[in-house]
């Protein structure tokens, strides 16, 4: 057996936390259907190490969305997300894996590894900033409400435990007791001013900053950078592109959130799609009938 037929699993620590049993499965499915070296990194230098060092060995990793990402970002930056096809066996919460589905890959453990043994690649365009960061699926500006930390988060995915190292605090005990006995307060109702950027796509202006808006979202689809500006009073604005440029105010900057990670503030920021950059193992078609 040749070494391109062999794998490198890539564990990620958050899926080890919170879903070893999932783990387990799939690590036993892999192991039993192909040769695999099996790594457990604790820190993003292992991470990267292990992708680094697979030779000709087929990386799998066992992850959430964030660990797909990760993995495509180091590929990518090592001039190797068109080399062979990377596979995913998403372990996590379903709002964690989210995007991995919406690329085609099944959601449980069994399915999901042995598509890594018998399924088919899928091409995929990818978006690459001019800051060396990649979107496997969208952006979003601004970057919205902030989602519920999960047990992984940026900062502490490598780190044991990952939740808050000083729990309940006698502050917040007093809190809870004053909102009980004064009642909730009213919400605030946010005033809508828009948001001042410049957007151009393959250098035609959209918006500019003296036009806010209501936010941009790009995403690759079919080899361009789908655009779509949403003015405050208007019709959404599509634009189809290969290079897509946001800059804010002087000064101020903006925020993003790019497969749902939060990023910024930046002054500007320019993405360009790479039509079929890179290539992501999913299950084969149904054979047809008759």
């Amino acid at each position: 057996m040749s070494a391109s037929d062999q794998l490198l699993v890539v564990i990620d620590p958050v899926a080890r936390r919170t879903d070893g049993e999932s783990v387990r499965i799939a690590k036993d499915v892999l192991c039993a259907g192909a040769p695999a070296r099996v790594c457990l990194p604790d820190t993003p230098d292992e991470f990267a190490r292990a992708l680094a060092r697979r030779g000709s060995r087929r990386p799998v990793v066992i992850g959430d969305d964030r660990a797909l990402v990760r993995a495509v970002g180091l590929l990518h930056g090592a001039g190797e997300a068109d080399g062979p096809a990377l596979s995913l066996v998403p372990v996590g919460p379903r709002e964690s894996v989210r995007l991995a589905v919406s690329l085609g890959v099944p959601p449980g453990a069994v399915t999901a590894a042995r598509a890594v043994l018998d399924g088919v690649e899928r091409r995929l365009d990818l978006l690459v900033d001019d800051g060396g960061g990649v979107v496997v699926g969208g952006l979003r500006i601004p970057d919205g409400p902030p989602r519920p930390r999960p047990p992984g988060a940026p900062e502490s995915r490598f780190r044991p435990g990952g939740g808050d190292p000083l729990g309940p605090t006698v502050w917040g005990t007093c809190r809870s007791l004053v909102r009980t006995l004064v009642g909730p307060v009213p919400p605030r109702v946010p005033q809508t001013r828009g948001h001042r950027l410049r957007v151009e796509a393959d250098g035609r202006l959209l918006r500019d900053v003296d036009d806010p808006v209501e936010g941009v979202t790009v995403v690759s689809r079919d080899g361009t950078a789908e655009v779509v500006v949403r003015p405050r009073a208007a019709e959404p604005l599509r634009w189809a592109a290969r290079t897509v440029t946001v800059t804010g105010v002087a000064g101020k900057g903006f925020h993003y959130r790019a497969d749902a990670e939060p990023s910024g503030p930046v002054p500007a920021r320019t993405w360009t799609v790479r039509p079929a950059a890179w290539s992501l193992l999913v299950p084969a078609p149904a054979p047809r009938r008759g």
